[in-house]
C-alpha cells in the first residue's frame, strides 16, 4: 500500500508532520479527517523533494544515516527471525521508527513488495540510502530463502560501521577543540592585544626590531583582511571539492599524491583493503559468486587508482588467475593479506579468511589513529608555544632595547 508524507492541523490548531499508508491521496485525505486533522499538504513517500532547499530539509535529510540503517536493519532482522512476514515486518519497523523520512522510506519499500516486487528490486529504487552491497545481499538472501540470516550479517557489518565512524569521530572531538581554541586564541592576540601594546612604541624614533615588524604587518593583516581570508578559505574548499567531484581526472591525481603520504597514504590504503575484504566475505558467505560479489566490493573502494588496480585484478580473476595473485599484482594488498587470501582458496574457507584480513585491517586503522592522535596533540600544543612565544618576544624586544640605550 502506497505511502504519503502530510501536513494537517490538530483539532488542538497545532501543526502536525507524519506519514500514512492509503490507497490514494483521496483517501489518505479521508482517513486524516476521520482522525480529526485536517490535511494541508500530502506527497507520496516515494517521491523525491523538488528543487526547495530549505534550512529544515537541510537539518532533516532523506537519506538514512549509518546509526539509523543499522538501527532497522537489526529490527528488520529480528522480526523475521521471529516468523513474520516481510510486509508485516517492515510495517513493524516503520512504526517503530520517530523518524518521518526513515518510516516514509521504510513504507515505501513496503509498498512496492506489498505490490509483488522482490525485497531486493524494493530497495534498489533508493541507491543513495540502500548500497548496492546491501541490495545484492538481501538478494542473494531471498534466492538461497536464508534471508534472515543474511540480514542478521548486514546488521552486524552496518552495527561495526557505525561504531567505527562514531569512534573516529569522538576521537577528533579533543584535537578539533585545540585547533579551533588555539586559531581563535592566536587571532585575539594579533587583532587585538597586539596592536594596543605595540602602539606604544608609534612615538618612537628607534627603528622597531625586526621581529616587531614582522608581527605588526601579520597583526595589520588579520585584522583588516582576517574575516575577508576565512570567507576565501572556505569558498576556496568548496569549489575545490565540487571540483573534484566533477572532474575524474583531477581527483585521481589528488588521490595518488595523497598515497604518496606517509601516514595517510597506508591509512587509506589501510581502510580500503579493510572494506574491501569485508564486503567480499560479506557477498561470499551470502551466496553470491564470487566474481559478482568481486565486482560489487571495488565499487565501495574510495581512492580511484586502489580501484583500478583491483579491477584489472578482478578481470584477471574472470581469465581464470587465482584471486590472491590478482590481488597481489595489484600492488595495494599486504603480504599477510595475500597469504591470508590464499590460504582461504586452499582451503574452501574463503570467506573466513576474508573476515580475518578485514579484522585485521580494521585493528591496524584503529592502531594508526591512535598513534596520529598521539603526535597530533602535542604537535599542536609545540606550534601553539612557540607562536605565543614569538608574539612574546616580539612585543619586549622593544623594551629591552629602550633598556639599553638609557
Amino acid at each position: 500500500m502506497p505511502a504519503f508524507h502530510y501536513v494537517a492541523i490538530t483539532a488542538q490548531g497545532q501543526e502536525k508532520k507524519g506519514v500514512i499508508e492509503a490507497e490514494n491521496e483521496k483517501q489518505a485525505r479521508q482517513l486524516l479527517r476521520n482522525k480529526t486533522y485536517l490535511p494541508l499538504h500530502l506527497r507520496p513517500a516515494q517521491e523525491k523533494k523538488t528543487t526547495t532547499h530549505s534550512f529544515s530539509n537541510f537539518l532533516s535529510p532523506r537519506n538514512l544515516s549509518g546509526r539509523d540503517l543499522a538501527l532497522i536493519t537489526r529490527q528488520f532482522a529480528t522480526l523475521l527471525s521471529a516468523g513474520l512476514p516481510i510486509e508485516e515486518a517492515l510495517l513493524a519497523v516503520s512504526e517503530q521508527s520517530e523518524k518521518p523520512h526513515v518510516k516514509g522510506l521504510i513504507l515505501s519499500v513496503r509498498s512496492k513488495v506489498v505490490e509483488g516486487h522482490a525485497l531486493a528490486s524494493a530497495l534498489r529504487e533508493h541507491p543513495q540510502s540502500f548500497s548496492s552491497l546491501f541490495c545484492a545481499t538481501i538478494a542473494a538472501g531471498e534466492k538461497s530463502g536464508h534471508l534472515e540470516k543474511v540480514l542478521t550479517r548486514l546488521a552486524d557489518y552496518t552495527e561495526q560501521q557505525s561504531q567505527m565512524r562514531q569512534k573516529l569521530k569522538t576521537a577528533l572531538i579533543y584535537p578539533s577543540m585545540i585547533i579551533f581554541i588555539a586559531i581563535g586564541i592566536v587571532g585575539f592576540l594579533l587583532a587585538y592585544v597586539v596592536p594596543k601594546m605595540v602602539a606604544v612604541y608609534s612615538n618612537l624614533h628607534e627603528s622597531l626590531p625586526t621581529m616587531t615588524q614582522v608581527l605588526l604587518v601579520i597583526s595589520d593583516v588579520v585584522t583588516h583582511y582576517g574575516l575577508a581570508g576565512i570567507g576565501l578559505l572556505a569558498l576556496s574548499i568548496f569549489f575545490l571539492r565540487r571540483l573534484l567531484k566533477k572532474n575524474a581526472s583531477m581527483r585521481e591525481k589528488a588521490h595518488h599524491l595523497a598515497l604518496r603520504l606517509p601516514l595517510i597514504g597506508k591509512a587509506l590504503k589501510t581502510s580500503n583493503t579493510a572494506r574491501f575484504s569485508r564486503t567480499l566475505s560479506i557477498l561470499s558467505a551470502s551466496g553470491v559468486p564470487v566474481l559478482e560479489a568481486m565486482t560489487i566490493s571495488v565499487q565501495l573502494i574510495s581512492i580511484m587508482p586502489m580501484r583500478q588496480a583491483i579491477e584489472v585484478a578482478v578481470q584477471r580473476v574472470k581469465e581464470g588467475t587465482a584471486i590472491h595473485l590478482a590481488l597481489k599484482q595489484a600492488n595495494y594488498f599486504s603480504p599477510m593479506a595475500v597469504h591470508m587470501i590464499a590460504s582461504g582458496e586452499a582451503s574452501g574457507q574463503l570467506e573466513n579468511m576474508l573476515e580475518r584480513v578485514a579484522i585485521t585491517q580494521e585493528d591496524d586503522i584503529t592502531r594508526l589513529i591512535e598513534v596520529a592522535l598521539a603526535l597530533f596533540e602535542p604537535a599542536i600544543i609545540l606550534i601553539m608555544g612557540a607562536i605565543v612565544l614569538f608574539i612574546v618576544l616580539a612585543v619586549l624586544l622593544p623594551i629591552f632595547q629602550l633598556n639599553q640605550l638609557t
